[in-house]
């Protein structure tokens, strides 16, 4: 139990540190109008209270990632809580800050057009692609996860039950942001609390022992899959997270003044970050080994570890609300990953916003492409997803490290995370079967040397910059 409450503290205390110095280094500048301000729109560029922002900005990025994701990384061990901590303090706060704050000095653009600025059109291409492919799979997954949930609970059927979240999904992406989003994600934000809360004091109180085995030596997942890289894929929203830097921008058009940013973005991913923490540690806890986990996934996903670990927690009426919060956090990510991927696609072809039938001239086409992916298989759907997502997650921390060092401010808190996360990309297309399935040895060498060649490509031609020839803030 202690190790618990001691990685919840870390976090906290991150935030507090190293989350100051992240936002030293950058500079707010309280006296600059923010996009809210200066592109009010009604629609995408609304003023919104700081409380709002910061409750819709976590909601956006805590889908099924940190509840889905450590459970799955619960079958490595006590090693996943590391990775929570260490990933959530050093590399997602980090990336979350600066794609939320670079979009801000943008002008409120897409994380695609803000890479693009940073490294150019080649770059802003492939991030148009990857984001748009990558929000695409966000929101199936947000879709099936939550409608397998929900079927579950009440015996509808899940088809019945897709169409519905799809119908909603739809209305959220026209509608303005303040309409839906900003009405109902408070109320979404108690139950995510209450779900949260609920199921770390039903371990607490129903007498489980918090991470019983503090072994950090040995594999113990059941079908022997190598630490490295593929926790650090698996378990992505809970540590380091491409997908958040694609909503980002969308509180970055809200946000009333940059003073507010470590709250919003870099807060954000603390937060998540002790969600993660909780379901790590109900996978590890609940579960008298890591084959019995594994049991249960493999019997119905890890929405069956969901549902069994809330109802044996908090009884029937408990597990009922907790479970609903579970499929809220999907549902609140899925929604604003298709909202995002329409604000790319118009930043791409030029399409104002502010035309409602502009907005469904890119929304029907979108929805209907995602409608053709919920068929493909769940667990395929995730595989692609995990990679997309930490390939994203690079590539923002690689631009944020180029707009350091543009500033001569100090590049390494993006630069070491950026070349971490090279690192984890490489070794996993490598030798992953959706990949080239190259020997693990080989591949983590080649990774190595990958990352390494990166960096000192990175170091030789990221110079500084006279203020006059960088993009317009």
């Amino acid at each position: 139990m202690l190790f618990f409450f001691a990685c919840v503290g870390v976090l906290i205390l991150g935030y507090f540190t190293y989350g100051v110095l992240v936002e030293r280094i950058f500079v707010p500048e309280p006296e600059r109008k923010t996009p809210c301000w200066t592109r009010e729109d009604g629609v995408d560029y609304i003023n919104m209270p700081t409380w709002k922002v910061f409750f819709i900005q976590l909601l956006d990025i805590a889908g099924l990632g940190p509840i889905f994701g450590p459970i799955l990384g619960a079958l490595y061990g006590p090693q996943a809580l590391l990775w929570v901590v260490i990933g959530s303090i050093f590399a997602g706060g980090v990336h979350d800050y600066f794609s939320g704050m670079l979009s801000v000095r943008s002008g409120g653009k897409s994380i695609p057009e803000v890479v693009g600025d940073m490294m150019g059109m080649t770059a802003r291409q492939i991030m148009r692609v990857f984001s748009v492919v990558l929000l695409l799979l966000v929101g199936v997954v947000f879709i099936l996860g939550p409608a397998k949930l929900l079927s579950a609970m009440t015996g509808f059927n899940v088809q019945l039950l897709v169409f519905c979240i799809f119908v909603y999904y739809f209305i959220a992406t026209i509608l303005p942001i303040d309409k839906i989003i900003g009405q109902l994600y408070p109320i979404f934000g108690a139950l995510l609390l209450f779900m949260t809360f609920g199921v770390l004091g039903g371990l607490i109180f129903g007498g489980y022992e918090l991470i019983p085995n503090l072994d950090f030596s040995a594999n113990v997942h059941p079908n022997d899959l190598p630490l490295w890289p593929l926790l650090f894929i698996t378990l992505s929203c809970g540590a380091i997270s491409g997908f958040h830097s694609t909503q980002s921008p969308l509180m970055a058009r809200c946000i009333r003044n940059e003073n507010k940013g470590r709250m919003v973005f870099y807060g954000a991913m603390i937060v998540e970050g002790i969600i993660a923490l909780i379901w790590v540690t109900a996978g590890i806890s609940f579960y008298e080994s890591s084959d019995a986990l594994q049991a249960v996934i493999a019997s119905g996903s890890p929405s069956a570890v969901v549902n069994e670990v809330c109802n044996t927690l908090l009884g029937a009426f408990g597990g009922f609300l907790a479970i609903l919060g579970v499929v809220i956090l999907p549902i609140t990510s899925g929604d604003t990953a298709f909202r995002s991927t329409r604000l790319i696609l118009a930043e791409t072809f030029r399409l104002n916003q502010a035309d409602v039938m502009k907005r469904l001239m890119i929304a029907i086409p979108l929805f209907v492409v995602a409608f053709f992916i919920t068929k493909v298989e769940f667990s395929v759907v995730w595989r692609y997803f995990g990679w997309s997502n930490q390939m994203l997650s690079m590539m923002v921390l690689w631009s944020a490290a180029i707009w350091l060092v543009q500033r001569s401010k100090f590049h390494w808190i993006a630069t070491v995370p950026a070349v971490f996360m090279t690192a984890v990309d490489a070794a996993f297309i490598l030798q992953a079967k959706i990949g080239l399935g190259l020997d693990p040895t080989i591949s983590n060498i080649a990774a190595v040397v990958i990352a390494a060649g990166t960096l000192v490509v990175f170091l030789r031609f990221a110079k500084p910059s006279d203020a006059a020839s960088m993009p317009a803030e």
